[in-house]
């Protein structure tokens, strides 16, 4: 089976270079449409050069493939808004949304800006609400759609020096879990992606065999793979990193169920700490009260 997006027409933000080039580029290799979003830059996000998606458009087009360029900034909602409208002006119509322009201004915590935060939340996280916003009344309406978001290690998991960073990234989960809930009946699908790739971004973050292993291409598949058809599921985070590919879910523990008809006191979750942390047996998070803690407290 060959994996194809012909008759498809995608966006790609942040795709001026590294990971959103490389998502550009396999989309368009398969056949998809591609609006390619970049306003160019630094990586802080304080520039801007047109060339950077113009390139990529070249790119494409010379592998005779099809694309436009975009330079709108995802963290102004005119200009996220914009993104979709040259996707249905130039092509006309919207299929395929990959949420990855974002920015770094790592600092601690205790001497990092606010405006630094709020920046970096802006871009990654708010400009994905934008720009997934604008394309969403398109795929709601037609009853087809895949959208990707990109998420990350440093949210996940955590990192130093990166907590507007991380904090912008987890967002994207919540938005996600409540999002699927939002698609009624139609084929829309919305997914993450935790990407590791040797980019201007993670230059001498990574060591260097693994940034050299870690290129933009070998995350593509995982993207491409969520913004097809043959993608049937949502609310799910691929890692995707030099070629390994995993599900990433929140996990629960069994915990502590106290008997309801007396009130758990501070001391109860003291003394019984290792029955609430102790992960053997845990499970997918999927819900707080599941049906065998409702059954132990009598709800069901």
């Amino acid at each position: 089976m060959t994996v194809r997006f012909d008759g498809q027409v995608a966006l790609v933000t942040g795709a001026g270079a590294g990971l959103g080039r490389a998502h550009a580029m396999l989309l368009a290799e398969r056949g998809a449409k591609v609006v390619v979003n970049d306003p160019g830059g630094t990586i802080d996000g304080r520039a801007g050069d047109a060339a950077a998606a113009d390139k990529v458009v070249e790119e494409i087009r010379a592998a005779g493939g099809e694309a436009v360029a975009n330079y709108a900034s995802v963290a102004d909602r005119e200009g996220a808004t914009s993104i979709v409208t040259t996707a249905i002006e130039a092509f006309g119509g919207i299929h395929i949304v990959v949420n990855n322009a974002g920015i770094l201004r790592d600092k601690t915590f205790i001497k990092m800006e606010l405006d630094d935060f709020e920046t970096v939340m802006q871009v990654h996280f708010n400009g994905t609400v934008y720009v997934t916003k604008a394309a969403w009344p398109h795929l709601i309406e037609q009853g087809y759609g895949r959208v990707v978001f990109t998420t990350s290690g440093s949210g996940l998991v955590g990192s130093y020096g990166q907590s507007n960073y991380g904090a912008a990234k987890t967002a994207m989960l919540g938005l996600m879990n409540n999002l699927k809930n939002e698609k009624k009946k139609a084929d829309i699908q919305i997914n993450m992606v935790s990407p590791v790739a040797g980019t201007r971004m993670t230059q001498g973050i990574i060591d260097e065999k693994q940034f050299a292993l870690s290129t933009p291409e070998r995350v593509a598949p995982a993207v491409a793979w969520l913004a097809s058809k043959e993608c049937d599921f949502s609310g799910e985070t691929i890692a995707a990193g030099a070629g390994y590919f995993a599900r990433i879910r929140l996990m629960k523990s069994r915990g502590l169920t106290c008997d309801p008809d007396t009130m758990p006191t501070i001391e109860d979750l003291v003394a019984r700490k290792d029955d609430i942390m102790d992960l053997e047996g845990a499970t997918a998070y999927t819900t707080t009260l599941d049906a065998e803690t409702r059954a132990k407290l009598g709800l069901s």
